[in-house]
């Protein structure tokens, strides 16, 4: 337990104040209380690093008993890789090639423990059965809660429940499937403007960035989906609300190591300091808030008409009677951000997979084009049945998500002393839990476990298990009383956006010799994103057969 650095000032003006008095001989500095108590001050800072970096982590912790992965550095731990690798990467080794039996112990930097949880039933000792028991660590909560807002992300403990029970009619199995429409309108207004963008290129092909397009689309639709507002972020992407977020998302090595140098800090200092990215956030911050606040004024104004304010997230917030405007915007803020970043995360996954496995692709638009309406007519409309009864798809959106998780990994901190699978666990120990390492670990999936491979969701019983033992062989959205709220409209959206993408248009690869590399960030992607060359292929199946006949 570190010592506060007040105890440690005041102690060491106490011992300068009593040796100068009465043991002037002890006295470091007989003349000097100010060196004096400056230099004891400095002193017990270096015997508290001494024992929080050396001694304790290396040759007391109870931690230190647990299996650890090899090459960890006497000072850095294994910090040295984690922050070389993708986010989650070395998890994703060590899962496999470390003997454990549900916990990995590793040493962050200055050997600050983690402990990785690798099996089902220790994730759900950690998820489901003691959730409340792990909590968001402070830092965490502290630097996303300046961008995502105090909302359901971040609540704890009776809070959290409280919050997730009011909001859990905007996200019922019932009204979900009322929003395909919205979805799929706006998946065809998606395709439709990069239908547009190639119209007039000689080869009836053109090269896009993916990554714009799908964060776009998702910004509306949780816009008019989440907040009963069209944000227009499709056919104006200079909206100040898009550009507000593409700003704070580009994720890259200067803003990394900015973050990890102002987790070392005090909160309130960290966010003073001087910086670029300081601003840049600030600013960010500023911009949504203002949305958020128009947002719930317009409410509250149809609301005090006696309007039928609707039945979207924002609305079935301020029914519940149990938010204050500030804690509504900090809901609001929560959702805009986590609500379109990780789907169009996981559609540009999608179409980084498809444009790899072009058989995948072919076969998944025979699929699409078949079954679904005539997917060039921008007035067509879909029902929550049609998409859902499309196998291939879900298999391919499955798998999706299963090898590339939006959020690789996520922490927790245990909130007392406790046990996983047995081994006992100090309070303040970070957790990780890392659904990329648990997704395509060889000891849920079997050797393939890190091949794309649709097939394993087809089949009697597979189309939600991909033929894993355990439910918890999946983590993408979490289990138990944390696990994403949002998972089903997620889950919606993405089929939609993935339907009308390949139902329209042949993807590939702008480079045919691209090679991946992952971008970190609050969510995971392809580094300086994806460009992908895209081609027309007309209307539906049905269409083209009744051409050839007539």
């Amino acid at each position: 337990m570190a010592i506060p650095k007040r105890a440690l000032l005041l102690s060491s003006a106490a011992f300068t104040f009593f040796s100068f008095r009465y043991a002037p001989q002890v006295a470091l500095f007989p003349r000097s209380y100010f060196w004096n108590i400056t230099t004891l001050f400095l002193l017990g800072i270096f015997a508290q690093l001494c024992w929080s970096v050396i001694l304790y982590p290396l040759f007391l912790s109870p931690l230190r008993h647990l299996p650890q992965p090899p090459d960890a550095h006497v000072l850095l731990g294994h910090f040295r890789r984690i922050f070389k690798d993708p986010s989650g990467e070395p998890q994703r080794d060590w899962i496999d090639t470390v003997p454990n039996d549900g916990v990995l112990y590793y040493r962050w930097l200055f050997n600050e423990p983690r402990v990785l949880v690798t099996n089902p039933k220790a994730l759900g000792e950690v998820l489901v059965q003691r959730s409340y028991d792990f909590v968001k660590p402070e830092r965490l909560r502290n630097g996303l809660g300046r961008l995502l807002g105090v909302g359901i992300l971040l609540a704890e403990g009776d809070e959290h429940k409280r919050q997730r029970k009011m909001l859990m009619p905007a996200f019922s199995f019932r009204h979900v499937k009322d929003l395909y429409p919205i979805f799929w309108s706006k998946a065809q207004e998606m395709t439709n403007g990069i239908a547009a963008a190639i119209k007039n290129s000689p080869d009836a092909s053109s090269v896009v960035e993916i990554r714009d397009w799908a964060s776009r689309a998702t910004l509306d639709i949780i816009g008019v989906a989440g907040m009963g507002r069209d944000f227009d972020s499709l056919t104006n992407p200079a909206n100040e609300l898009n550009a507000t977020y593409r700003q704070i998302f580009a994720g890259n090595r200067y803003a990394q190591l900015v973050q990890l140098l102002l987790s070392m800090l005090p909160h309130w200092l960290a966010v003073n300091l001087p910086l670029k990215r300081n601003d840049e956030i600030g600013n960010a911050v500023s911009t949504i808030k203002k949305v958020a606040r128009d947002l719930i004024r317009e409410k509250r104004t149809t609301f005090e008409k006696g309007g039928d304010i609707g039945t979207d997230i924002l609305s079935v917030a301020m029914e519940s009677g149990g938010f204050s405007d500030e804690d509504l915007v900090n809901q609001l803020m929560t959702f805009l951000a986590a609500g379109h970043e990780t789907t169009a995360s996981a559609t540009i996954w999608a179409v980084y997979l498809l444009c790899k496995h072009p058989d995948v692709q072919t076969r998944l638009r025979e699929e699409i084009r078949t079954e679904l309406p005539a997917l060039s007519n921008s007035n067509s409309q879909i029902s929550s049945a049609e998409i859902d009864r499309l196998p291939y798809l879900n298999a391919v959106l499955q798998e999706t998500m299963r090898i590339f998780p939006p959020v690789p990994l996520t922490l927790r901190e245990t909130a007392k002393d406790t046990t996983i699978q047995g081994h006992f666990i100090p309070a303040r120990t970070t957790i990780i839990i890392c659904p990329w390492a648990i997704n395509t670990s060889v000891h849920l999936w079997g050797a393939d476990a890190r091949e794309f491979n649709p097939e394993r969701w087809l089949g009697s019983g597979r189309a939600n298990t991909g033929g894993a033992e355990s439910n918890y062989a999946i983590t993408t959205f979490l289990h138990g009383p944390r696990s994403c709220i949002g998972k089903d409209f997620a889950k919606a959206e993405f089929a939609c956006l993935v339907a009308s993408l390949v139902g329209r248009f042949e993807l590939e690869f702008e480079d045919q010799a691209y090679e991946l590399k992952i971008q970190g960030g609050i969510t995971a992607g392809p580094k300086g994103g994806l460009r992908v060359r895209i081609r027309g292929v007309g209307g539906s199946r049905e269409e083209e057969e009744k051409a050839e006949v007539f």
